[in-house]
This record gives structure tokens, sequence and C-alpha cells, in this order.
């Protein structure tokens, strides 16, 4: 579905465009504050001197050490956030992930909050059933199974937005849009919420950030806007028998290219243990899971 980690930090390490490297954008002192207006909240954000903490557009990149993750859960529960968690899990990645992306998200994924998780899948009767916390709920949502794989990674953004427009925009005021290839290993709390949010592997030397399809979230307008918008360049190509090399991930990258985003999470917020130790990382939030592409991609 996309590059691997490990190719865009290599090239990105090449040509000194990485986070920590990365010396033409804004980077505050490690002693200074900021006040953003996040998603109508106002609220403190702390600086570090050794990464990059503010885009060139004035979006904020979260890093630990630069909120108070306290002060970030009082404002949204005063201002009664919910959140909808959407995930795919078809096919045999349904089996090999998805229980344990649930379990680590009722540990990590915005305990603070009321949590709606989203199942797509093909087999509805193998949902695992997972015990949920206080203001926590699960809904299945049946999706068609493709014969390819890279169709059913383009067809997300399509079940996405009908989800929204059918069902999670009566419920939940943020959608957070995640591959179940992962797991929570530490805090991914509100201070992630945010009109659009992307995860960013990498500056690059045009085009701002790569950003990372297997996190992506904001309100639940941005995000039913940006999954429609994706889903409609996605079928441009198809009829003009075109499909982008890295498939929804292109069009997602496109789309927060034109329309930047209001968030911008740092490698914590989705990391590979592959890499390695980066010093930069006082934290780990989402790790990958072990990819075993040769017998979860087949679809016959």
């Amino acid at each position: 579905m996309f590059p691997s980690p490990e190719t865009i930090l290599h090239h990105s390490q090449n040509r000194e465009v990485i986070w920590k490297n990365n010396h033409r954008s804004t980077t505050l002192s490690p002693s200074s504050k900021k006040h953003y207006v996040l998603a109508g909240l106002s609220v403190p954000t702390r600086s570090r001197g050794d990464v990059q903490t503010c885009t060139d557009w004035g979006s904020p990149v979260i890093w630990d050490g630069m909120f108070d993750p306290d002060h970030y859960d009082q404002e949204h529960r005063r201002n009664h956030s919910s959140v909808s968690l959407t995930v795919f899990a078809v096919g045999r990645y349904l089996d090999a992930y998805l229980e344990a992306l649930l379990l680590s998200a009722e540990r990590h994924f915005m305990v603070a909050l009321p949590v709606t998780y989203y199942v797509f899948t093909d087999v509805p009767e193998r949902v695992p059933d997972i015990q949920l916390g206080p203001e926590r709920s699960l809904k299945v949502v049946r999706v068609q199974r493709h014969s390819r794989w890279q169709d059913i990674s383009m067809m997300h953004m399509r079940a996405i937005a009908d989800a929204i427009e059918s069902q999670i925009r009566q419920y939940s005021r943020y959608v957070f849009c995640f591959d179940v290839d992962q797991v929570f290993v530490g805090r991914f709390g509100s201070e992630a919420l945010g009109d659009s949010v992307a995860l960013s592997r990498a500056y690059m030397e045009t085009g701002d950030f790569y950003c990372h399809a297997a996190v992506f979230g904001g309100s639940w307008q941005t995000v039913k806007n940006m999954t429609e918008t994706c889903y409609q360049t996605i079928m441009e190509d198809k009829e003009n028998q075109m499909e982008a090399l890295w498939h929804d991930e292109s069009h997602l990258n496109k789309y927060l290219w034109l329309h930047k985003p209001s968030r911008v999470l740092s490698p914590e917020y989705c990391w590979s243990s592959d890499i390695g130790y980066r010093g930069d990382m006082h934290v780990t939030r989402l790790l990958w899971a072990k990819k075993n592409y040769d017998t979860l991609r087949v679809t016959v």
C-alpha cells in the first residue's frame, strides 16, 4: 500500500531532509510556548529545540514534550468531543491483526473520550468479541471483497465516506482512519485531534511532507470531503486506465498537498521497530505489526 519507512527515511537521510536535519522550517526554542486554536480549542503548546514543531504554513507538529495531556483531555471532555475509529479487516487481515489492534486501542486510544470502532469487513461473523470500556462501542460494516488487494485498498475511501454520511456524523465529532496491521503501544490521545490531521514520515524537497495513509483523520466533515475527493480521483484514473503508484496513499498525499492539514503527527504516532532507535523519539505510540504480505494478500 505504501513505501516502507526504511525506504523513505533512507532517501530522506541521503538528502538531509528528515525531521531533525530540516533547518528550512520553523523550530521554536525549547522554552517558548504557543497557543494554537485547534478544532475550536485554545491550548498551550510547548516547543522542542531538537525537532521541527511547526510547519511552513503554521500548523503544529506534535511530539512528546510539547503538550500537557491532562489539559487536552479536560478541554475535549468539556467540549463533548467524541471519536470514531475506522479500520478495514478484509480476508486474512481480520484473523491476523484485528483483535490485537482493538485490544491495544482500548488501552491507549483516546481513553478519556467516547469512542466508536467501525470495523469494515467481508466476514462480519469473524469479528472478535472484545470487552469494551465505558463509552466505547463497536459497529461492524460489511464491505465487498475485491479480487486485487490494490482495489481493496483504494475502495477504502468510498466506504469511509459512505459510513460518515450514513452513521458516523450522527455520533462523532472526529474520525480517525487506521490500517489494521498496527498495534497501539502508548498514549494516542486527544492531542492528536484537529480539523485535518496527517501523519508524516519525512520532509520532502517538493510537496512539503510525505503523509502516511496508515493514519489520518480530522473532523467528520473534513474526513468526508477528503475521502470523497480521493475516491473521485481514483475513479478518474480508472477511467483513464491509470493507477497511482502507491494507490490510495498517493491520492491522499495529493489532497493534503492541496489542502494543508491543520495538525501533523510526528513519527511517534506510527513507527516500525525494524527502523530502530532515534534519539529525537522519546516515546512510541503506534507500531507496525509484522507484515506477511505473501500470504495475507492472496485474495482467492
